[in-house]
């Protein structure tokens, strides 16, 4: 899929992986990009521009307006009262790993006739999509009790594997503390199993940032329906008119926009255009967007 600018690829075709490549290597294989697209809405106005590492690039805008109705920028939040945080491939880069995890565990079982799984079939798949759902996606002719083992042999080796690979998304930790400056609320809400929830956040030195986790897995629905985030906002006391969202999958910033809120897009791994598609109101690549901390500062002032 091409992005915004049709610059570039932003998921790369399908290369076949030897069995004995490493971890590393599936680390390089997974990071496919070497520029951004920035892309914001702005008054329900959706611009582009490119960032690249030459300063000439930093604010070229490479594409007309289009104008989107029915989202909201950031500012039209304020007086802003919470954030709400996903997890994986929000405020970590946790994808490559898990596609790792499920590519050598696909190998092991002959899956996909033993050809390894592309990196399009990882996030049209998989990416973002709560276990249940996988286990009838990808096993449909299994028993829910042999696909649910699959899935926890899995996260087990995710979580060996995240102990000395996973970092934050950059910026991650300036954000953090901005919110904690201004005392906003915040909760993390994931599709993730609770034992990787409660891992990420703590390699990651959250443990005392977020005041709860609130799992997929642990509510009636999990995302993409929006009770992960309606739970949310009842345990914190806030309202959807006041708080937006973190999210990095269709299937998060769906559940997002169903539960009412704005959700900010973070095109760590997915493509932009999937997020727009989803319903974002703003597309960062990480946390030291600039259009981001403009529209951060603005939803701080009274109305």
């Amino acid at each position: 899929m091409l992005s915004l600018s049709g610059s570039r690829l932003l998921v790369r075709p399908f290369l076949p992986l030897s069995r004995s490549l490493s971890l590393d290597h599936d680390l390089s294989f997974y990071s496919f990009r070497s520029s951004a697209t920035h892309v914001s809405l702005v008054s329900g106005i959706l611009k582009r521009t490119r960032k690249d590492s030459s300063p000439q690039f930093r604010s070229m805008s490479v594409s007309s307006e289009i104008h989107l109705a029915g989202r909201k920028s950031l500012p039209e939040l304020a007086p802003l009262e919470a954030v709400l945080f996903d997890i994986d491939g929000t405020i970590c880069d946790s994808d490559p790993i898990h596609y790792h995890a499920f590519r050598e565990m696909f190998l092991e079982i002959g899956y996909n006739n033993g050809v390894p799984i592309s990196e399009d079939f990882y996030v049209e798949v998989i990416s973002g999509r709560h276990n249940d759902y996988l286990g009838k996606a990808l096993f449909p002719d299994w028993s829910f009790e042999k696909s649910a083992k699959f899935l926890e042999d899995k996260e087990a080796i995710f979580r060996r594997l995240a102990k000395e690979k996973l970092k934050a998304v950059t910026g991650l930790h300036k954000l953090c503390k901005w919110v904690e400056n201004h005392g906003l609320k915040r909760i993390a809400v994931t599709n993730a199993p609770r034992p990787n929830a409660e891992l990420m956040i703590s390699i990651l030195g959250l443990a005392d940032f977020f005041q709860l986790i609130v799992v997929g897995g642990e509510c009636e629905r999990a995302k993409p329906f929006p009770d992960p985030y309606l739970r949310a906002l009842k345990e914190l006391n806030a309202s959807r008119e006041h708080t937006f969202i973190f999210e990095d999958s269709v299937s998060g910033i769906e559940a997002g926009v169903a539960a009412g809120m704005a959700v900010v897009g973070v095109a760590t791994r997915n493509p932009e255009q999937s997020l727009i598609d989803a319903g974002a109101s703003l597309i960062i690549i990480d946390y030291e967007d600039t259009e981001l901390w403009t529209e951060l500062e603005a939803s701080l002032e009274q109305k």
